[in-house]
């Protein structure tokens, strides 16, 4: 597991440490992201019996993973809902370019006193060798989103930055 770090302008909430993993599959990547603290304090989406793709979810507590092919500008965006909802998109450039891309995602999640977690087993064609972010945003008790990323680029929280992808994967 990484340590994810807490974007230098958002205040320390309820979530004290976020710990992220991932590894690539034959058929796309596996990622557990846990969350620790007090949980109860944190909107935690409610949980469906089966995920669905959903757009917007990032505008409350949610986790992402950015991959980035090793050479080029498009990368593939996956937002990860504790309720099991996803999405799944794809980029040309920096933020240009956004359609849906095509995947299956299947989350389980676990909701304790002390800790959130997400696992996700993701079916998608991913290039060999990438660079790769992992994010999360909670949306706190105060209604305050906190961001947290492997990286941040300077100024504000920006998960679309290459500088967030600091992960590099071979599959």
């Amino acid at each position: 597991m990484t340590a994810l770090t807490l974007h230098p302008d958002c205040a320390v909430g309820s979530i004290t440490r976020i710990d992220a993993s991932i590894e690539a599959t034959a058929a796309g990547c596996r990622a557990i992201f846990r969350a620790y603290g007090d949980v109860a304090r944190v909107h935690v989406p409610i949980v469906q019996s089966a995920g669905v793709r959903t757009d917007h979810l990032w505008q409350t507590t949610c986790f992402e993973i950015f991959w980035q092919p090793e050479a080029g500008t498009c990368y593939r965006e996956f937002n990860l809902s504790p309720s099991t909802r996803w999405a799944c998109y794809d980029f040309d450039n920096f933020r240009e370019g956004m359609r849906n891309a095509p995947a299956d995602v299947r989350i389980t999640t676990v909701v304790a006193a002390d800790h959130l977690c997400v696992m996700a087993d993701i079916i998608s064609d991913l290039p060999r060798t990438a660079n790769v972010a992992l994010n999360a945003i909670i949306e706190d008790g105060d209604g305050k989103n906190r961001f947290w990323a492997l990286a941040f680029a300077d100024g504000k929280p920006e998960f679309h930055s290459e500088t967030c992808r600091a992960l590099r994967i071979e599959k």
